[in-house]
């Protein structure tokens, strides 16, 4: 079976594509698998690109180099109405900084939100995930939902993804972590650009 490698130790992120690619004919691995230990070992991925597009297809290449297989990368982050400028491709990195814990970062955000008015909530999703096998096969997709930021914690955390606990997109009256994996795969930044590069490796792979 074709091994794939989605390339990130966030295994809420991995949770979330495996549910949309994960029904094709391939293993899907994450940075985790003890396999890769002795060659990632002191590996430091950093993301210095200005857009999503650039972190995706940085990542992508990196470790595709690193471990030789079909690999994707993936860049994700909001955008804030009332924070422009701010976030972006350093959302997790931004206000309590990468190394905060989910609670940490979701507290300090959420208290830098507290009295943004109802007009300056807005904000939008923004994925974008690189495929690579070689030189010569490098595509990418990227996936936006609009919503807004609620006033409180709607539903509990998921692993490495605590925004999704405060964003509701539009049309919608629930935040993304109290969707079912279903609904969220449909609405979401992620959810798009993953069915946008599933459609891509059903042709690849076959």
């Amino acid at each position: 079976m074709q091994k794939l490698l989605i390339a990130t130790t966030n295994l809420g992120k991995f949770s979330e594509i495996k549910e949309v690619i994960g029904g094709l004919d391939f293993d899907l691995y994450h940075l985790h698998k003890e396999e890769f230990a002795s060659v990632l070992q002191g590996d430091h991925f950093e993301e210095t690109g200005e857009t999503f597009e650039e972190n995706a297809e940085a990542k992508a290449s990196h470790y595709h180099e690193l471990l030789g297989m079909p690999t994707i990368g993936e860049d994700s982050g909001i955008i804030v109405d009332a924070l422009r400028g701010e976030l972006g491709v350093k959302t997790r990195r931004w206000g309590a900084g990468a190394d905060a814990s989910d609670e940490e970062w979701i507290a300090h955000f959420m208290k830098v939100m507290k009295d943004v008015p109802e007009a300056e909530r807005g904000a939008r999703f923004v994925c974008c995930a690189a495929f690579i096998d070689g030189p010569a096969e490098l595509v990418m997709f990227r996936g936006e939902t609009e919503g807004v930021i609620t006033h409180e914690l709607e539903a509990p955390l998921r692993q490495g993804i605590p925004l999704s606990s405060c964003f509701k997109p539009i049309g919608c009256d629930k935040v993304y972590s109290s969707l079912s994996e279903q609904e969220k795969n449909q609405l979401s930044h992620r959810g798009k650009a993953f069915h946008e590069l599933r459609k891509y490796l059903l042709t690849y792979f076959k």
